[in-house]
């Protein structure tokens, strides 16, 4: 299992390199996530941000005392000339993780917003602001110049490769700066697996974060068919909910209805095997 992180909303704080989606993953992984929280590790300590508050620092962005030494050794090794993927394949061998999880590019690409009240990056946007701006476009900057993992690309081009999932997430902030970079966008294009994305709407909203919100900021309909025709080019198969059955026949591809909606580790366990079995049975019908 190779897993792909968004690097868009990576920032620095601080004077420290945080990379929100890939500690996510990393702690999740490694058994270390706060599920209450959503991000973070659980059962952390806060005595840096109640020292900071004292001091009259910023406390927008909160960085729990255990979090905050990956991000200080992190900080420390990029700037020792190490690259993120290698820093981040040795966090995970050293927390115990059989899976390879790899940043979607080496190089800096930031996720930027045009709202209401300006141009915002991510960080400000998503935590500072809360996501309260109008979004009147979404961009991701140094994505066109970026250049993907070689080892990702190279499992993209692995005959042996099973499938690749596009995972039920935030279109605009977590799986469109990842499309976003040329060489990992064409390499999914030409994989010989099956392409296979999730819906994140369920009903017609968005099971968490703002996605049906900035769809309709920015004039799309919010919908499952409307997240699939973001990656229309790419895919073999898409993954509904069985709330959306009437949305599939506007789509063109195949389409497999499930109970997408996850609480329990048990769901996502069942649901990754559906998922797969999409997938095979699609290989199966077009070997």
């Amino acid at each position: 299992l190779m897993v792909v992180a968004n690097t868009g909303d990576d920032f620095e704080h601080f004077g420290l390199a945080i990379s929100p989606d890939l500690d996510t993953v990393m702690y999740t992984l490694a058994g270390l996530d706060d599920p209450q929280r959503g991000w973070g590790r659980r059962n952390e300590t806060w005595t840096f941000m109640a020292a900071l508050e004292a001091l009259g620092g910023e406390t927008w962005f909160a960085l729990g005392d255990g979090d905050l030494a990956t991000h200080v050794e992190r900080t420390r090794r990029l700037r020792a000339g190490e690259a993120l993927s290698t820093v981040t394949a040795d966090f995970c061998r050293r927390l115990g993780i059989a899976a390879r999880l790899v940043p979607m590019t080496d190089d800096i690409v930031r996720t930027r917003l045009r709202t209401d009240e300006g141009w915002l990056d991510f960080q400000d946007y998503f935590v500072r602001r809360r996501c309260a701006p109008r979004v009147l476009e979404v961009i991701y900057d140094g994505a066109a110049t970026a250049h993907a993992h070689p080892g990702l690309l190279a499992a993209l081009g692995d005959p042996r490769l099973r499938a690749v999932v596009i995972c039920p997430s935030n279109p605009f902030l977590s799986i469109e700066p990842i499309l976003a970079v040329p060489d990992l966008r064409e390499a999914i294009a030409r994989a010989a697996a099956p392409v296979v994305a999730v819906s994140p709407i369920i009903g017609g909203r968005a099971v968490k974060g703002p996605t049906a919100k900035m769809m309709s900021e920015l004039g799309l309909e919010v919908s499952a068919a409307a997240v699939a025709r973001r990656y229309r080019d790419l895919l073999d198969a898409y993954v509904l909910d069985g709330a959306d059955a009437a949305e599939a026949e506007k789509l063109g591809i195949p389409v497999t209805l499930a109970h997408t909606l996850m609480t329990t580790l048990a769901d996502r366990e069942n649901f990754a095997q559906h998922v797969l079995a999409s997938a095979d049975a699609l290989a199966k019908a077009t070997a």
